[in-house]
């Protein structure tokens, strides 16, 4: 089974326009998401997916594989699609952009499924939302699954809603998913349903045409850049590691 990994990449962001390209140490953010993607060794490839220019000669600069995209496409699994009919592969493993601390071995936890299970097209992670983190944030979108895994649901509002406003375990949606090369294609010729446009959540796509998306939980303390001020984030906790 060939499996690759892409990375997709857009300048243009509402709250954070160029972030993949932000500065951390001295080195531009995709660098260190590229890096964290290729120590896993079941990857056949990496790969940076964009459809800017900026981002595609900082790559290029930091020796970082990369592929031009069109500049159309809505969503990022959009992206991968194109990807998709641009190379030869039977798996393909979306690793955002903006998750500089990604741990490889996060992302090998989507491919240990595939190899498990290798008939099931659509992988998706989770991991339990952070006691600092706002359930009410648009921005972290929370799941739904059933105990066998099954993905129910993906909402920007808290999910599942307490009746009696008992403890929740709620657990948020990471970017890190794999899809076979036939549900991309599907996925990229396929239209947005009322769902996906109403979340603004991709992967609502397929669960509105009756694909099955199984759910890994992972232990993930990866943090998302959103915002400028998250580098300082990053920043910190790189140089608590490296004894700064």
């Amino acid at each position: 089974m060939k499996i690759i990994g892409v990375i997709p990449a857009r300048y243009q962001s509402s709250r954070f326009p160029g972030k993949p390209v932000a500065m951390i140490n001295g080195k531009p953010m995709i660098w260190y998401v590229y890096n964290q993607a290729v120590k896993v060794k079941a990857f056949d490839e990496v790969m940076v997916a964009t459809d800017s220019k900026i981002i595609f000669d900082t790559c290029v600069e930091y020796d970082i594989k990369v592929v031009l995209t069109k500049n159309t496409h809505p969503t990022g699994t959009d992206r991968l699609g194109e990807v998709a009919k641009m190379t030869d592969a039977d798996f393909y493993v979306n690793i955002q952009g903006d998750e500089p601390l990604i741990e490889p071995e996060t992302i090998q936890s989507i491919i240990d499924y595939k190899m498990k299970y290798p008939e099931v097209e659509v992988i998706n992670s989770m991991t339990d939302l952070g006691e600092k983190e706002d359930v009410n944030a648009p921005s972290i979108v929370k799941v739904a699954a059933t105990a066998n895994g099954d993905l129910l649901y993906l909402s920007r509002a808290p999910i599942p809603k307490s009746k009696k406003d008992d403890k929740v375990n709620y657990k948020r949606h990471l970017g890190l998913y794999g899809l076979s090369k036939e549900a991309l294609l599907f996925f990229s010729n396929a239209q947005r349903g009322y769902l996906e446009a109403i979340e603004d959540v991709e992967m609502l796509r397929f669960l509105e045409n009756g694909y099955r998306i199984k759910i890994v939980s992972v232990n993930s303390c990866s943090i998302g850049v959103d915002l400028k001020e998250d580098i300082a984030k990053v920043e910190a906790i790189l140089n608590e590691r490296n004894g700064e």
